[in-house]
């Protein structure tokens, strides 16, 4: 019987941690803000300002009212980001985003954001 025990409780331990584990993935795009992601670049608005730069135009469209969100050029996807201070100092670049994803909103909650390499 303790044999039972021990094996369930060690195969339920494994099972929650093998959980938790496969939920953070890592997504990768450029810091963008919502506003310009909807139309795929920041064109639009360099268009008539050609010296700004992509993170000039993230910082000011946000400073707006945008909000900080990844964009996924190849999968022409944007996921919303539940934290809006840890993307600002990646604002138009390349990162690598860590979260889980909530699939019925597209937001991220974002565990960390690095540089991608």
């Amino acid at each position: 019987m303790k044999t039972l025990v021990l094996v369930f409780t060690v195969a339920s331990l494994m099972f929650v941690g093998v959980s938790l584990a496969a939920q953070n993935k890592t997504y990768t795009g450029e810091i963008m803000d919502s506003a310009c992601s909807g139309m795929g670049s920041h064109e639009a608005m360099t268009k008539n300002n050609p010296r700004m730069t992509t993170k000039e135009c993230t910082t000011t469209c946000v400073q707006h009212g945008s909000k900080y969100v990844l964009y996924n050029a190849a999968a022409k996807a944007v996921y919303q980001l539940d934290d809006q201070k840890k993307p600002e100092q990646f604002a138009g670049a390349k990162v690598s985003v860590t979260g889980t994803l909530d699939d019925s909103t597209k937001t991220i909650h974002v565990v960390s954001i690095k540089a991608a390499s």
